[in-house]
């Protein structure tokens, strides 16, 4: 299976099951387009047709060319049979060990997003802050379920984590306490709107934090319009200082700064590049997931405007990186030479399975989008999994595990994808959220060429 494109000027082959990926000339492109299902013979008179008033193509030309892709036919890098079908069932069916969870520290937050998927905070239940006893278990119960893995990952979340920031440390530094006997490595990610960053917390974030996520929309009309305080106030003017003052200090460790688009602001670039233009180079935005009846929520009309804002990000960034001020866009980062494996291309994302949200009370749930629906409470950190029968569902959550992705050309980029957002839009993990599919294979374009285009550059 291959899947061509055409983008800023560069035509593009993908062999989806290789991965290998082909910048070609109009006639090749063209040529390896029809290889499949058009004879020789009839490629070579189209060909003709098609660009004979050209001095650089003839029938020699366009012969050796199908030569060329026959070649890389049999070298396994164009219309390369799928192999891996058979074992993706088998090898989700594996013995899953956990390796992270989402600690939700603090069940409360200081804004009131309109879009918040957890209800302020509050996850649609009450209010409510995890003791240390807890958060220890947790830690606990994550160095035993780990099995023989040694770097395990923890994900300081809310509402808003900051409001429960003495247990945080605490937990922390029991981590640290442990992991030598355990022989683990714990790396820990905090995720903050920002309102209570202090000189202690970036002072303690800088060194304990191999991530933070720090959540701003862009423009202070953006970001203001739906990240609001309790008082109804727009936090842009509170945040942007001390994200500025943080990254200053994080001296090059890992950070993001995590936006939302909504039907509001579908020229998200416009968000993106003023946040670079703030001097954060680290970048993601994210489509907004909700009920179709909100406000805010994008809409069919919105696609073509976000797929041509998705290819404006990519020339952009190609732009910034000539002239020496790149960025980085998380949905973009791709290595199309060294990975992933093909184990993490098919077993889908391991929510349910090898990451496990956990809160304030200690229940455990498939991941943070989970969390407060009662059929999808999977146990707790004292008891571990008491419902296996619903771990099972999510241990068939992969690339294969949906008939609509078996022709789709992004499944092994996507690992067939959100199992929280096919829930949200369809009522089952297993189901596909179309839309979302739609802006994927976008942004999986545009990563693609951004590569290619690199490459090019950097051969000049």
């Amino acid at each position: 299976m291959i899947h061509s494109y055409q983008l800023n000027g560069y035509n593009i082959v993908l062999d989806v099951c290789s991965g290998s990926v082909h910048v070609v000339d109009p006639v090749a492109y063209d040529i390896i387009n029809l290889y499949e299902n058009t004879p020789a013979e009839e490629i070579v008179t189209r060909m003709l047709e098609k660009y004979g008033d050209r001095e650089d193509v003839n029938e020699a030309e366009i012969r050796e060319c199908l030569a060329d892709v026959e070649e890389l036919k049999q070298a396994g890098k164009l219309f390369t049979k799928d192999i891996y079908e058979g074992q993706a069932f088998d090898m989700k069916n594996r013995k899953t060990d956990v390796k992270a969870l989402c600690l939700h520290v603090a069940h409360t937050c200081n804004l009131t997003c309109e879009y918040c998927f957890a209800s302020q905070g509050k996850y649609h239940g009450e209010r409510a802050l995890m003791s240390f006893e807890v958060g220890r278990q947790a830690l606990d119960f994550l160095i035993a379920s780990s099995g023989s893995r040694r770097n395990l990952e923890v994900d300081f979340f809310g509402g808003e984590p900051l409001m429960n920031w003495e247990v945080v440390k605490q937990l922390v530094a029991y981590a640290r306490e442990r992991e030598k006997e355990a022989g683990k490595n714990f790396r820990f990610t905090l995720t903050t709107n920002g309102l209570l960053l202090n000189d202690e917390v970036m002072e303690f974030a800088n060194r304990e934090m191999h991530n933070v996520v720090l959540s701003l929309d862009g423009r202070p009309e953006t970001h203001n319009r739906l990240r609001k305080t309790i008082n109804g106030q727009g936090s842009y003017e509170i945040i942007v200082p001390k994200f500025q003052e943080f990254v200053k200090r994080r001296g090059g460790k890992n950070y993001y700064v995590r936006g939302t688009f909504t039907h509001s602001n579908v020229e998200f670039t416009k968000d993106l590049f003023h946040m670079a233009d703030l001097g954060f180079t680290e970048l993601s935005m994210e489509p907004v997931v909700c009920a179709p009846d909100e406000p805010y929520a994008l809409t069919e009309e919105d696609l073509p405007v976000l797929f041509e804002q998705y290819e404006i990000l990519a020339r952009e960034m190609l732009k910034r990186e000539q002239e020496g001020r790149p960025f980085t866009f998380y949905h973009y980062m791709i290595d199309l030479q060294h990975g992933p494996c093909i184990y993490k291309r098919i077993s889908g994302c391991g929510s349910g399975t090898e990451y496990l949200a956990v809160t304030p009370w200690g229940e455990l749930f498939p991941c943070h989008q989970f969390v407060g629906d009662p059929k999808y409470s999977l146990g707790d950190v004292w008891k571990g999994i008491t419902h296996p029968e619903r771990q099972e569902e999510f241990k068939q959550c992969n690339a294969y595990a949906r008939p609509e992705c078996k022709d789709c050309w992004a499944r092994l980029y996507c690992r067939g994808g959100c199992a929280a957002n096919a829930y949200h839009a369809t009522g089952n993990v297993l189901g596909t959220y179309e839309y979302g599919c739609q802006l994927f294979r976008k942004r999986m374009e545009c990563a693609i060429m951004l590569q290619a285009a690199r490459q090019f550059i950097k051969n000049m």
